[in-house]
């Protein structure tokens, strides 16, 4: 009995303290508040480009295991198919990253890099590639991965926007802030400015 009377106490205690640790609010307006708004933003952006990085990257990589699979095709050009491989693996070094896609050049030119050499493989893939087999998924998913990308850009875009606007909004808490939040700059956008 004594045991019981005890495990009760104890399971009374913590509930209790479990209870009394609400956290203590913060107020909307202060400094405190536009930090935690601002690495929620932050996350966002962070969010949006690793998943459009990654279906990137899945791309090239479902290019690279097409371009080996066609080397089994009948009267395949080893050498044209090893030129095409090479090029895609020049691919992911002549992507833009999150400061130089501020020269919209630089993603034209991968787009344009990258369009031209799907433009290639496809012609490769044969007209009519059995049902099932692995040159019909693989081609399907960088089809669909390519179609996508808009969407990424989209969604990135937008993230990246919020962020932008709440830095010219909140730039006096944000030099108040200091550190790393004072130093903070606009993100470049996939979209065109004025």
């Amino acid at each position: 009995m004594m045991r019981l009377s005890s495990f009760l106490l104890l399971l009374v205690t913590v509930s209790f303290l479990s209870c009394n640790r609400t956290p203590k609010a913060i107020d909307p307006a202060s400094a405190q508040a536009v930090k935690v708004q601002l690495d929620i933003l932050q996350d966002s952006v962070e969010a949006r480009w690793s998943e459009m990085q990654t279906s990137d990257d899945a791309k090239l990589r479902d290019t690279n295991r097409l371009l080996r699979e066609l080397t089994a095709q009948p009267n395949a050009s080893r050498q044209q198919l090893a030129s095409l491989q090479y090029a895609n693996d020049r691919l992911s070094r002549l992507r833009y990253n999150r400061q130089t896609m501020a020269e919209s050049a630089r993603i034209d030119a991968y787009d344009t890099a990258q369009d031209s050499l799907l433009r290639v493989v496809y012609a490769l893939v044969p007209a009519q590639p059995e049902p099932g087999s692995v040159v019909a998924q693989l081609t399907t998913q960088i089809q669909t991965a390519d179609t996508d990308l808009v969407s990424y850009r989209v969604r990135y875009d937008e993230a990246a926007t919020r962020f932008n606007n709440y830095l010219k909004v909140h730039a006096a808490e944000l030099e108040q802030l200091g550190g790393k939040y004072a130093a903070l700059k606009p993100l470049p956008l996939f979209t065109l400015q004025n």
